[in-house]
């Protein structure tokens, strides 16, 4: 499919995936196939596709990264937010010249 001129090229890696997946790359495929039927069908209907595509833009106005860094901070690693700045690329640094 991939390299129909050499159809050998990538048998070790597809006997891996189905038959050595020791790091279960391929335990969600038929999930994730799915899926995109799913994703294929919902983009069928433009008008529900166009809506479901403005509601999640919206819906990011709730999620920040800052915020969400400082919470990791604080109650995943046990560490509260510091006022240290790093210095700007372009500022010399411990008499270091940063080219331009």
């Amino acid at each position: 499919m991939f390299t129909p001129e050499q159809p050998d090229q990538l048998r070790d890696l597809t006997n891996m995936l189905r038959h050595h997946d020791r790091f279960l790359v391929c335990a969600d495929f038929d999930a994730y196939v799915a899926c995109q039927d799913k994703v294929a069908q919902t983009y069928r209907d433009q008008q529900k596709w166009c809506r479901m595509a403005l509601m999640n833009i919206a819906s990011t106005g709730k999620f920040s990264t800052d915020r969400t860094i400082m919470e990791y901070a604080r109650e995943i690693w046990g560490i509260e937010h510091g006022e240290t700045a790093l210095p700007a690329p372009y500022e010399n640094v411990d008499g270091v010249e940063n080219p331009q």
